[in-house]
């Protein structure tokens, strides 16, 4: 089951950055709405690492600090990651994905597979909060994003 959804992660991170490197170098920084790609890479970046200290806290029952003050949309969160990883450098950018891609695979590995999906009590506007769904909306994220950029490379 862990290995079975590290994997579906592993594959999802790595048709984003495919995606990502279909772009050229001047719609890699156009903004698309309010992000550019840049920004969108940045943001995964971000959330790989979250994803790994907020799962800490699910296993000790404590609600993940990125749902105490997420502003709308997770606007607060995003918009640090964004300042956080500032390059502008496509391959540069990708190589730090992959670094928090292979941090957040290693940690999840090392979870114990009775607590994958188990209910430690942690709930969040009304919903059960488990490690299993939140690596669920990561990859349901990067799927998200990478439709978003799949139309640019069009």
């Amino acid at each position: 089951m862990i290995g079975d959804q590290i994997a579906e992660l592993n594959r999802s991170v790595e048709a984003f950055e495919r995606c990502v490197t279909s772009l050229n170098d001047e719609t890699f920084l156009k903004p698309l709405r309010r992000w550019t790609p840049r920004d969108i890479v940045a943001h995964l970046v971000g959330w790989n690492r979250h994803v790994i200290e907020g799962s800490r806290q699910i296993l000790k029952g404590e609600l993940p600090f990125y749902d105490v003050d997420p502003g709308e949309d997770f606007a607060n969160v995003n918009a640090e990651h964004i300042r956080k990883y500032p390059s502008q450098d496509r391959d540069e950018l990708l190589e730090e994905l992959r670094g928090s891609e292979r941090e957040l695979t290693s940690f999840l590995s090392s979870i114990d597979e009775g607590a994958w999906d188990r209910d430690f009590g942690v709930r969040h506007e009304g919903s059960t909060i488990t490690v299993k769904n939140t690596v669920d909306d990561l990859i349901a994220d990067y799927a998200h994003h990478q439709s978003q950029l799949a139309a640019l490379a069009r």
